[in-house]
């Protein structure tokens, strides 16, 4: 292959993981191709692309790109898969159409994760959270002491307020005002 047609294929990769963030790394072999298919078909529903890549240009397109795995990842065919709202909801849909399908289980052998540019086990990627959920856990995380400290203020003024208020209360039923 010359030098210009790798060129123009990494160049081909660059732009397709432009912008790419999170994406698993795994080797499928021994799959018929009318699974195959059908697999790509469902994951590209739910907006996972599945793409073979050559090791070699792609691990220079990620290096350009400041992206670094370690070297065993390179071992053996590869096949990228990206898209979906976080790493975690791509990781369970790989898990649901590969790991979990009888018939490529056996087949498929996950090499590993990225979030956000850095590389993660895919285990850990199953249980990262989604943006929304990070976001809910932040707000969380926030609002509990807030919520604690206006407790703590209006409290006390609840209490003196009731207090005004049965004192009120009790003038307006007849009782004789306390001598100042």
């Amino acid at each position: 292959m010359s030098k210009q047609v790798k060129q123009m294929q990494m160049d081909a990769l660059a732009k397709t993981f432009e912008g790419v963030r999170n994406l698993v790394v795994l080797t499928a072999s021994g799959i018929d191709a009318t699974t195959e298919n059908q697999i790509r078909i469902g994951l590209r529903k739910k907006n996972v692309t599945m793409m073979l890549v050559k090791n070699s240009l792609l691990r220079r397109v990620f290096a350009d790109s400041g992206i670094e795995l370690e070297a065993a990842t390179w071992e053996g065919p590869t096949t990228i898969a990206w898209g979906g709202e976080s790493v975690k909801d791509l990781s369970r849909e790989i898990e649901t159409a590969l790991l979990k399908n009888a018939k490529t289980k056996d087949k498929v052998k996950i090499k590993t994760a990225l979030a956000e540019g850095q590389q993660i086990p895919f285990a850990r990627a199953l249980t990262m959270p989604t943006r929304k959920e990070a976001i809910g856990e932040i707000i969380g995380t926030i609002l509990g002491p807030a919520s604690s400290i206006a407790a703590a203020l209006t409290g006390p003024a609840a209490q003196v307020a009731s207090q005004i208020q049965t004192i009120s209360e009790k003038k307006e039923e007849g009782e004789p005002a306390p001598a100042a």
